[in-house]
This record gives structure tokens, sequence and C-alpha cells, in this order.
């Protein structure tokens, strides 16, 4: 029983889901709504809980004002492409009667629900986290530094934090890497 207690856990490992993947997933989603979720989590980050809370006061340009944020900081700042903040704006305009509404009023099993369907669209099993690990993965293995994706990106505190988000690095991938370096 005491070696069960004390045994070294190994820290989680989890399957990289492919750019082309996400994309699919997030361009067969039609409803507006439910494609913007999956966006915020998988272009900016984002966890699921943060993205329901949002409201459409927390909007500035291309930046997301993260009120009460897990961390415990006052808030923090998600950067989200150009083109999600564009449709975001539209669709708080639409949504929102107040800056103080809530731009996406469902619960988290709802969302949960949302992001399961949207997997399930290309036959895999999605959770909202998985979005998360996508971004911090595609960004690193875009050549974004460690720092960037850890500070930025995913808003950690500590870079063995984001270094248990990155997925597992095939024997493949670790000589194209190489091979890259050393043209």
């Amino acid at each position: 029983m005491l070696r069960q207690l004390f045994r070294a856990t190994t820290p989680p490992y989890w399957d990289f889901i492919e750019k082309e993947t996400i994309d699919e997933i997030i361009f067969r989603t039609i409803k507006t709504r439910n494609r913007l979720i999956l966006e915020l989590m998988a272009r900016g980050g984002m966890r699921i809980g943060e993205v329901l809370k949002l409201t459409s006061r927390d909007i500035s340009d291309r930046k997301l004002i993260l009120r009460d944020p897990k961390s415990g900081r006052e808030n923090e700042i998600v950067f989200i492409p150009k083109r999600v903040a564009e449709r975001l704006k539209e669709y708080a305009r639409s949504v929102c009667k107040n800056v103080d509404d809530l731009l996406f009023p469902i619960s988290y099993e709802a969302a949960r629900f949302i992001v399961a369907k949207a997997g399930r669209l290309v036959n895999i099993k999605l959770r909202p986290h998985d979005l998360r690990r996508h971004a911090a993965t595609y960004a690193s293995r875009s050549g974004v530094p460690i720092e960037v994706v850890s500070k930025v990106i995913l808003r950690h505190s500590n870079l063995s934090t984001t270094q248990r988000y990155l997925g597992k690095v095939s024997e493949t991938e670790a000589m194209s890497w190489i091979d890259n370096l050393y043209r």
C-alpha cells in the first residue's frame, strides 16, 4: 500500500491532433457560437471555463481580457487571430444587449457536449482540453519559443507545466527537425 502511495508518477502524454484535423472540425461546425467556442480554445489556447466567462466587455481588438483567471491574478490577456477577433466582435454585437452579458450563456456540460459532437464529425474522441493542448503543441512545433508558448499562449507561471502539454515527438519528426536544423 505504501509503495502505491509513494510511487513516482509518470507525466501523462496525449496524442497530438494534427492542424488539418482541427481545421476540419472547426470548418465543419456550422453554428457560429459553437465554431467560436472551438476556435477560442484551439487558436487562443483558452480553457473552456475561460471561454464561458467571456463578456463583450472583455473583447479589446485582438485581445481578450480574462477576469479572475485560474492563476489568481486580477486578469490575464489572451491574444487571438485577427479573423477570429472580427467574427467574435460581430457575434458579440448580435447576442449581447449589455456589455456584461455572457457571450456564451451555456453550461460547462453543454460546452463539453459541443466539443465532443464536433470531434465525432471527424471520428475522433475530442475533449475541451485537447484543443488547448493543440494550441500549445502546434505553436511549439511551428517554431514558437517554449517561453512564448508557456507565458503567452497558455499563461502558465512555470515552464514544466507547459512541457506536460506538449505531445510526444515521434522518431520521424525528431529526424525531420534535426535535418532542418543542419541544412
